[in-house]
């Protein structure tokens, strides 16, 4: 089995969650959530759901791409039409030509229009994660790497993407765009949400297993350890950020993590997934720092990280792309088989999930 940064395709000969054959997993009719044949647009499970299966569909039109799949053969459209989306568009990568998010607009009938409909996006733009097959792998890679140098906003992909968000947000409003990923598709929509809130556009995000890499802290099951490890890493990193001068005097106008922290994102993260796992300890260890009475070095601490730091000490400016002010954390604790299963885009549509959700405000 390959196990990679951002995506969860393999050999079609695998099997692999609840048993299901990988190729099986692309057919909606057999792995799709088929229970939301109404849509609750308040319940928070409807919501998830949907955007993880729009997600979801731009794996599929990309590899209906890929196997030439066309007509009656192409798997991806039942993932978004079963939710009366329709395809407006979809985005394509100047350097490998594969499709890697798609633009969809919500077109229900008139049959279904209820009470929650005005909970419900006009659009959604949807980002996928990494498909390690040939016609894409290498493309999906380098993006990757880009992520573990905070380098994805220097992309082409990245401003194919972010101009698309301005173009849709520049015609129908902010309130009324969804963004949604997973994995390195999550970076993609973590990164527009970010860029968009810095002008004040707030989107609504749904990130699925969006990367986080540090030291794999919270793996580690001695609580004191874990504590006591996170304690010297905010030390650490508020006394670097210091010294290069990389604080903002107490000024919150002049902090542009403040700025942010309106800007709430739906971050969906598995604690047997470690790519992504580190969220879990990164917002609650905040909330620690200010009860043992060093808050304020948490709240330097907490806008850079070391890797981040090493690089501007090198010349190499930018900003940590994973961390975020605030956040309504979403942890699946349902029992995962494998690493496979922990970090797949499937889960999250599951009905049975065993979820805890937690709002992060920074303040």
């Amino acid at each position: 089995m390959q196990r990679h940064l951002g995506g969860y395709q393999e050999s079609a000969a695998a099997t692999g969650t609840y048993g299901i054959m990988a190729s099986d997993r692309e057919d909606f009719s057999l792995s799709g959530p088929l229970h939301l044949a109404i849509v609750d647009w308040t319940n928070a499970h409807h919501r998830r759901s949907v955007a993880a299966s729009l997600v979801q569909g731009v794996y599929i039109l990309e590899r209906d791409r890929q196997l030439k799949r066309q007509g009656p053969q192409a798997l991806a459209s039942p993932w978004w039409e079963f939710f009366h989306f329709q395809l407006l568009r979809h985005l394509v990568d100047d350097v490998d030509s594969s499709i890697f998010a798609a633009i969809y607009e919500f077109k229900p009938p008139k049959s279904h229009y209820h009470n929650s409909i005005d909970e419900s996006p006009r659009y959604v733009i949807a980002f996928r994660g990494t498909i390690t097959k040939p016609e894409s792998v290498s493309r999906d890679l380098e993006l990757d790497l880009h992520i573990l140098r905070n380098g994805l906003h220097e992309t082409s992909r990245f401003e194919i993407a972010i101009q698309a968000v301005r173009n849709v947000v520049a015609t129908v409003g902010e309130s009324n765009v969804w963004l949604a990923g997973h994995s390195l598709g999550a970076a993609m929509a973590l990164l527009a949400g970010k860029t968009m809130a810095k002008t004040g556009f707030f989107l609504q995000a749904f990130l699925f297993n969006s990367p986080f890499f540090s030291a794999p802290i919270e793996r580690i099951k001695d609580e004191r350890v874990k504590h006591g490890l996170r304690i010297a890493n905010s030390v650490i990193t508020a006394g670097l950020a210091f010294a290069t001068k990389k604080s903002y005097h107490n000024t919150r106008s002049a902090d542009p993590f403040a700025a942010l922290s309106a800007w709430i994102p739906f971050l969906f993260v598995n604690p047997g997934d470690h790519l992504c796992s580190e969220y879990i300890g990164y917002l609650e260890h905040r909330k620690k720092m200010d009860d043992i009475g060093i808050g304020a070095i948490e709240r330097l601490a907490t806008q850079n990280s070391l890797g981040g730091l090493l690089m501007s000490a090198m010349g190499w400016e930018s900003e940590p792309l994973h961390l975020i002010p605030s956040a309504n954390l979403i942890v699946n604790l349902t029992p995962c088989q494998d690493f496979r299963e922990a970090h797949g885009i499937h889960q999250w549509w599951r009905p049975d999930l065993d979820i805890k959700s937690k709002l992060y405000n920074y303040k």
